[in-house]
């Protein structure tokens, strides 16, 4: 299949436009890791961002496809950061979230908006879980479960031992974490099974060389947090590890490269 560069403008919340130039898929998807953290805003990171991009580019190289990853940041949320230059130098999508603490284990947030915040103290380890998914929902953004398998922080260890509500609540959960065993992420699809959730991919990248290392394949181009939000909504999509982008046919392994 032949493949063609691609090349898409979005205003940034500046005013500035970021054009971003991608060559697509083989298969036509568009990849991105939606949970990392960098040593701008998380102390327990040793990545910057425009290592990150810098690695995602030499991944590129090598054949395998990543199109950009979402920052997560834990336990708070500056609306001033913003990455468009880095985003245009490198050719990566590089968009804004955040990982918040909750009840029921550690939540990803993406679309926060003041009003959101307003609701919250993003600093707290016990944030109501209910009020959060529904906060994001209502305000125009869309909230996932994160590490969905893993022991204390993710959702399906609360739902067997203390039996809280999914249905109408939960939507989406995280079932691919790079940072997870295959064990606690198959523990995230048993529970997506149970209750009919989407699942998304992360690498919940917190150095360099982990970033991209589990991924969201989307069925459109996303540039821009909006688009992201409406394709978790609204769209198709599902969870990958960077070996399954290779042009060449998907591959199997362990998450943990």
């Amino acid at each position: 299949m032949a493949r063609h560069a691609s090349v898409c403008s979005h205003p940034t919340d500046s005013g500035q436009d970021t054009t971003i130039t991608t060559s697509p898929s083989a298969d036509g998807l568009w990849y991105l890791d939606l949970h990392s953290h960098s040593t701008d805003a998380s102390d327990d990171a040793g990545g910057t961002v425009e290592g990150y991009a810098k690695w995602i580019v030499a991944r590129r190289k090598r054949g395998y496809h990543i199109d950009g990853f979402v920052l997560t940041e834990h336990r708070q949320y500056d609306p001033a950061t913003e990455y468009s230059a880095l985003s245009e130098q490198y050719g990566v999508t590089i968009l804004r979230g955040a990982e918040v603490e909750t009840d029921i284990g550690h939540v990803l947030v993406y679309g926060i908006t003041p009003e959101f915040v307003r609701g919250f103290d993003l600093k707290s380890v016990a944030l109501p879980y209910a009020d959060v998914f529904k906060a994001a929902r209502e305000t125009g953004g869309f909230a996932v479960a994160a590490h969905a398998g893993r022991p204390r922080i993710g959702l399906a260890e609360h739902v067997d031992t203390r039996g809280v509500a999914v249905e109408g609540i939960v939507t989406a959960i995280e079932q691919l974490n790079g940072g997870s065993s295959n064990e606690e992420n198959g523990r995230g699809q048993e529970l997506a099974d149970r209750f009919g959730l989407k699942c998304v991919g992360g690498s919940d990248a917190h150095f360099v060389s982990a970033i991209g290392r589990c991924l969201t394949a989307f069925r459109r181009p996303i540039i821009s947090v909006e688009e992201l939000v409406q394709e978790l909504t609204h769209g198709e999509y599902h969870p990958v590890t960077v070996e399954q982008t290779l042009e060449a046919g998907a591959t199997s392994g362990e998450v943990r490269g």
